[in-house]
């Protein structure tokens, strides 16, 4: 089956949504690979790699904002008021042990 060229082109949402979970992606290779590393250089090295995929995921982020492609709900007060309370008695609980 030959595809056409408007079925085989990603728009420019789908190539930022696309670029954007392989910048997730790497960030989680980076992060096993810190925790894995066997000496300190590895470490710093798959650090400094880690921090500047953080950016390039920031920067992804702050462009599909700016189009609008991204715009998140405001948080639910109530929703937020409930996971505070369940942290805190999680930690109250965790210090009675």
């Amino acid at each position: 089956m030959k595809l056409q060229k408007n079925q085989s082109t990603l728009n420019e949402k789908d190539a930022i949504l696309d670029m954007l979970a392989d910048e997730k992606q790497l960030m989680s290779l980076y992060a096993t690979a810190i925790f894995e590393g066997s000496t300190v250089s590895m470490r710093n090295n798959f650090s400094q790699n880690f921090l500047s995929v953080a950016e390039d995921q920031y920067c992804l982020f702050s462009q599909m904002s700016a189009r609008g492609y991204y715009q998140p709900k405001p948080a639910n007060k109530a929703l937020i008021d409930e996971a505070t309370d369940m942290f805190k008695k999680q930690k109250k609980e965790l210090k009675a042990q």
